[in-house]
């Protein structure tokens, strides 16, 4: 029988849990782990015309729409914090921990400190905060410590300055980019309307078939795992073996030095679904 293993995600915004970790939640859902998302910020300022509390309560309805495809357990927001807002704060780290010790992850997943935007540096700020100060009984003693320390992790990303991602672990998602797409569909007023304005692109979803839709979603936003999984060839063979040489999308985790110390082998059995 398969050990039941939990698996937390905290992302800046809704849809970065999807977009950086969403094949993966689903297999290791399917697999019968616990998955849960956390959006530190409410998103309230990713649109071009929308903004506030409407957009806020858009965004969390999607993200909800994405957990149900997805299988996971939960979707939680933050939705006091404010999209661009987002700070390392004393009150957020207590949040953080908080979360961190009710829901007991084997695994805490989070963005690297560099990174383009504000949100993301500060969630993974506060993220890294929490890999100590989680196992200290005394600070925020009304949340019990856990009796393990999680492990740490950064999801996948393309920035090099200071240095590149190094992927510690990559997990093979070909067989559920179609299950990974829906859950960016779901996100429509992020991968139809913010993203695609910023870029300067025009798509209309009420007018392409889910055949459309899905080219449209891998080419831009899938085709960063094509090159994920690429970059981390070599350790798909040496993980997958022969069908490693195959895969065409993969989401890849950097081992982080705080948190539970664990070797690079038992990361990759970690992370395997």
């Amino acid at each position: 029988m398969t050990t039941k293993r939990r698996y937390l995600m905290i992302g800046a915004h809704p849809d970065d849990p999807d977009i950086r970790f969403g094949g993966t939640a689903i297999l290791l859902a399917r697999a019968g782990h616990v998955v849960k998302f956390v959006s530190l910020a409410n998103g309230d300022c990713g649109h071009y015309a929308m903004s506030g509390k409407a957009l806020a309560r858009r965004r969390a309805a999607e993200a909800q729409a994405a957990k149900a495809i997805a299988g996971i357990h939960e979707y939680q927001i933050l939705m006091e914090n404010h999209d661009c807002e987002l700070e390392a704060s004393l009150e957020n780290r207590r949040k953080v921990i908080q979360i961190i010790r009710e829901f007991k992850p084997d695994v805490v997943l989070g963005h690297r400190l560099c990174d383009y935007h504000a949100d993301h540096r500060a969630a993974a700020q506060l993220v890294q905060d929490a890999a100590y100060l989680t196992q200290v009984p005394k600070f925020c003693p009304e949340s019990p410590i856990p009796e393990q320390n999680p492990v740490f992790a950064y999801v996948w990303d393309v920035f090099t300055d200071p240095r590149p991602f190094r992927t510690d672990a990559a997990v093979p998602i070909d067989e559920v980019m179609d299950l990974k797409c829906r859950m960016l569909d779901c996100q429509v007023s992020q991968f139809y309307e913010w993203l695609p304005w910023e870029r300067g692109i025009t798509v209309n979803p009420k007018q392409m078939t889910w055949e459309e839709k899905r080219r449209y979603l891998t080419e831009h936003w899938g085709s960063r795992y094509m090159t994920a999984a690429n970059d981390a060839r070599q350790l798909l063979i040496e993980t997958y073996g022969e069908a490693g040489k195959h895969v065409q999308f993969a989401e890849c985790f950097e081992l982080s030095p705080y948190g539970r110390n664990i070797s690079r082998g038992e990361f990759q059995a970690l992370m395997r679904p």
